[in-house]
């Protein structure tokens, strides 16, 4: 990555003398982290790398795998599974959790499996998915953790696809399932959309009555902070009780975890205060306007020798309520850039714009191209050639 010198940005980005300290939460939740989106900045994060066991967190993953399939063409929402009979045994009555109540030998598409697992947490619906999509459960891990691996997840590891205790084979930390739960909403904004905030869902029949079964969203945000739309809650008794969350207010979202907690409602209090604690404490301060350059990059084998760097969007960092704290700041790219034999498109993400406050820690904004660049041409080829020659 080539770092250029912060004296090359606009002044905009001078430092300025801090005003206050950063906030502080004062939650009670053993673990807890939370990240804003927007701009990569930690606002909190208390033993946010210890490994635990996710319980039903895990089915964030066990989602993602699904969807990356979907987005692959690989399978469709509209797809058929059966519910085995094996599978069915093991994943029904009081002792298997929570279920979307799938009955043996039924037939149940990709989208309503989903459904029964991020609304209804269906232990049953994720081996279902899992094994119609993999044979097996345990090849379906697999896929799982090659997603974790690319994702970054560096602290985890699955060995089921809905978090049922397994003797520590599945573990996670709370930073890693932040991780997962951006990615979920970054790489799938439809189908996050589509599938993470449903306030309720109807399947399965009781028995006796044959009364169609109706669970709500277990979600403790939803209905209680504004822009709240995700993502998926947990609870064994070797884990205890966390969630994994986020909302979005004003064009700004929040990804937070706890874990750790004693009761369920403790969970649902816990939650709500960290999230609003998150929106209230912290803000989004201006940086530069879209379209503004911000530096330049220097290019290899093309049309030019240098391209501007701008904003692809309003840019702005995220800062304690009320402060006007110092920042640092320095263009970062892969360079010099090579537009290879496509060129690189007026738009294209080619830099980064890394701030560095003393309160949110390291804040990335991504810069784009300001023109189109060509690969360079024949002539151009040749005199660059013979500048190379020179070392110049």
């Amino acid at each position: 990555m080539k770092k250029l010198p912060a004296a090359t940005l606009i002044a905009a980005l001078l430092a300025t003398p801090a005003t206050a300290a950063a906030p502080t939460f004062d939650g009670t939740a053993p673990i807890a982290y939370m990240e804003d989106m927007n701009t990569g900045a930690v606002l909190f994060q208390r033993d946010a790398d210890r490994r635990m066991p996710p319980a039903s967190m895990a089915k964030m993953m066990t989602v993602y795998v699904a969807f990356t399939l979907i987005r692959q063409g690989k399978i469709k929402l509209d797809t058929m599974y059966t519910v085995s009979p094996d599978t069915w045994r093991k994943w029904h009555g009081t002792e298997a959790g929570s279920l979307m109540f799938l009955e043996v030998n039924s037939s149940v598409s990709v989208e309503n499996l989903l459904k029964g697992i991020v609304t209804l947490s269906g232990n049953d619906a994720c081996v279902v998915l899992a094994e119609g999509i993999a044979g097996t459960e345990q090849a379906f891990t697999s896929l799982m953790n090659q997603q974790a691996a690319k994702l970054g997840l560096s602290n985890s590891h699955f060995g089921t696809s809905n978090g049922w205790p397994d003797n520590g084979v599945t573990y996670v930390t709370a930073r890693d399932l932040a991780k997962l739960a951006a990615a979920t909403i970054r790489d799938y904004p439809d189908l996050y959309k589509k599938f993470y905030s449903l306030p309720s869902f109807t399947w399965g029949k009781q028995i006796g009555s044959g009364d169609a079964i109706t669970q709500n969203n277990r979600d403790p945000l939803l209905g209680r902070v504004a822009g709240a739309d995700g993502l998926k809650t947990g609870h064994t008794d070797e884990a205890k009780y966390g969630f994994t969350g986020s909302a979005e207010q004003n064009g700004r979202r929040l990804v937070m975890v706890v874990a750790g907690l004693e009761t369920y409602n403790l969970r649902a209090d816990e939650s709500v205060k960290f999230m609003n604690w998150g929106f209230r404490a912290w803000t989004l301060e201006p940086l530069v306007k879209k379209g503004r350059r911000v530096g330049e990059a220097d290019v290899q084998n093309g049309s030019v020798s240098r391209v501007g760097l701008v904003a692809p969007t309003d840019l702005g960092i995220t800062v304690p309520s009320g402060t006007t704290p110092s920042k640092q700041a320095k263009i970062v790219y892969n360079g010099p850039i090579d537009p290879g034999a496509n060129g690189i498109k007026a738009g294209d993400h080619i830099a980064d714009l890394i701030v560095q406050t003393p309160d949110a820690g390291v804040q990335t904004l991504p810069l784009v191209a300001e023109t189109d660049v060509a690969p360079a041409g024949f002539f151009r080829r040749i005199w660059l050639g013979f500048w190379s020659l020179f070392g110049m």
